[in-house]
């Protein structure tokens, strides 16, 4: 769902017709219909006294009446109200609750002057008991607004957050396919100029495996270890044929280690500038380590043959690396340069098993 929709969505209401919602609503309803009636439970022994032995049968009925009457009256008090919710403003909401409690009143009158022994229509406690109703029955239904009103706000806010990282890491990923496209274009060439059609033929190869998992990175975070590392013997491949074997890989990594989370694509800048930022000939071979150190951290290391032009680098590579981690394992990698060796420590998370009964 885009920003637009969630912000311009409907509120989510109770779903009035589903049945589990009508059942709570007459629960609620019957439970304040009791507390209302409460005076009158307290006070049923002396109106029986007062009404006489006679109409003791209609004095029953008509409480079980008024009983019933009152829990109706909250009931449907309580659906106008949440019915009304998303369409009316609350003093609008206000005034036709209003509207419906005076004329229910007026029928209950009515009623109570035809059937009730005591014939009560005035009464101080009867209008308190319609003007509770009334209160409560807005309250309810106005707490019950706010109350979706804020898991609604609750949810915009959660999603647009959701969608800012994705933005990021989106932009983040798409940094990283432009560089590396042109450098291997530069290693195909330098390949081409050589003659030989089986390195350029295995070259190509490789490099189609390479493009492959890149573009089925978008689609995921965090991979295992081994499925990085698989990745990248193509692209080393690529590289020791483009250096002719002046730069070697060495991969020290236990197979049971394999199975730790590493966010996608995080060695392919790594191992970019290596050759970015070093003299890659043949007085200055360059070795690079990969394995595991005693904190189960991913060591990339490599001597330092510094160039004798800087490259044009700004620094992007690790920042993207560093923010990738910080979003995807909220954790930072560590780099250390001493001038002799840089180094890059890679943090690893282990693989959660999603099935607790397996």
């Amino acid at each position: 769902m885009n920003k637009t929709g969630i912000l311009n969505s409907d509120l989510k209401l109770p779903d009035l017709n589903n049945t589990r919602t009508q059942g709570r609503f007459i629960l609620i309803s019957l439970l304040s219909a009791l507390f209302i009636i409460y005076p009158n439970i307290s006070i049923f022994s002396l109106e029986r006294q007062y009404v006489g032995e006679q109409k003791h049968t209609a004095q029953l009925l008509f409480f079980g009446f008024r009983y019933l009457y009152f829990s109706g009256l909250i009931w449907f008090l309580i659906w106008f109200n949440l019915r009304k919710i998303s369409e009316d403003a609350l003093k609008s909401r206000l005034l036709q609750a209003f509207v419906i409690t005076v004329a229910a009143y007026i029928i209950y009158t009515a009623f109570s002057m035809n059937f009730s022994p005591k014939k009560e229509w005035y009464s101080g406690l009867l209008i308190f008991q319609f003007f509770v109703m009334f209160i409560f029955s807005v309250l309810l239904g106005h707490v019950t607004h706010l109350y979706y009103e804020q898991r609604r706000k609750e949810q915009v806010i959660e999603q647009l957050k959701i969608e800012n990282l994705q933005s990021r890491y989106n932009a983040l990923t798409n940094q990283i396919n432009p560089h590396f496209f042109f450098n291997s274009l530069n290693g195909l060439t330098s390949v081409i100029r050589r003659k030989n059609p089986d390195d350029a033929l295995e070259y190509v190869n490789k490099l189609s495996d390479v493009f492959r998992y890149i573009l089925q990175s978008d689609k995921k975070g965090l991979v295992n270890l081994g499925e990085e590392l698989d990745f990248l013997k193509a692209f080393f491949y690529m590289l020791e044929i483009r250096f002719a074997n002046k730069l070697v890989f060495m991969i020290d990594v236990p197979d049971e280690k394999k199975d730790l989370r590493i966010p996608v694509l995080s060695l392919l800048p790594l191992v970019e500038n290596v050759v970015m930022h070093n003299t890659i000939d043949s007085e200055h071979n360059m070795i690079v380590n990969i394995c595991l150190n005693e904190l189960e951290e991913l060591s990339v290391s490599n001597p330092v043959f510094p160039k004798l032009v800087s490259s044009d680098s700004n620094g992007t590579g690790l920042r993207n690396l560093e923010n990738r981690f910080s979003m995807l394992m909220n954790t930072h990698i560590r780099v250390k340069n001493d001038g002799v060796r840089f180094t890059v420590y890679l943090p690893l998370k282990k693989e959660k098993n999603e099935n607790p009964d397996s």
